[in-house]
């Protein structure tokens, strides 16, 4: 919805209010100081509404600021978005704007993998809803059942799968120093 869009409709928003609480514009303009024709003028859409017109009759109808504009609606929720196939795991975003905190399910398959710890700026958050997944943080290698959770700096060397065993299904959180490509915290040997 554009502003003229909701500037539009607060005039008729106003006069649906006055007239639900049965106050005529001259009870109106001398409880709120504003003029009867101004008043009349931002019922019909002539004046353009202004904060110093608006907070007054809202108080008059004791009711917040938000009530008078209309605050746009904020739409469907859901986000519904396609799984990403990545370094062999299946991620479905759970965000929808880029940058900021990011969201995903994540489907790690059974396999077996030497864990090849990297690092990069930002803080990781894992919750593992299904399965074991093996964290490999620092000088720490744990295993994470279902309902576990682990945080941790993504400075310190890190690497997370599957133990093996069977595929793990987990939700992974960081922000947008996270969407980096990690960098090897140690190279590979020959």
């Amino acid at each position: 919805m554009t502003t003229d869009e909701v500037l539009a409709g607060v005039g008729p928003r106003l006069r649906q209010m006055r007239k639900e609480r049965e106050v005529t514009l001259a009870a109106l303009s001398e409880t709120t100081g504003i003029s009867v024709s101004t008043l009349s003028r931002l019922e019909s859409g002539l004046r353009k509404p202004s904060l110093e017109l608006l907070l007054p009759i809202a108080r008059a109808h004791q009711v917040a600021l938000d009530e008078l504009v209309g605050t746009p609606s904020a739409g469907d929720p859901r986000v519904r978005s396609k799984p990403i196939e990545m370094f062999g795991r299946t991620h479905w975003p759970l965000t929808r704007q880029p940058g900021g905190l990011q969201a995903y399910k994540v489907l790690e398959p059974q396999r077996r993998q030497e864990p090849d710890p990297r690092t990069h700026e930002g803080y990781e958050w894992l919750y593992v809803l299904s399965g074991k997944l093996r964290l490999v943080l620092g000088e720490h290698d744990v295993v994470l059942a279902a309902g576990e959770a682990a945080e941790f700096d993504t400075r310190v060397p890190h690497w997370f799968g599957s133990t093996g065993e069977g595929p793990v299904e987990f939700l992974s959180l960081f922000g947008p120093q996270g969407e980096r490509m990690h960098v090897r915290a140690r190279p590979k040997r020959s």
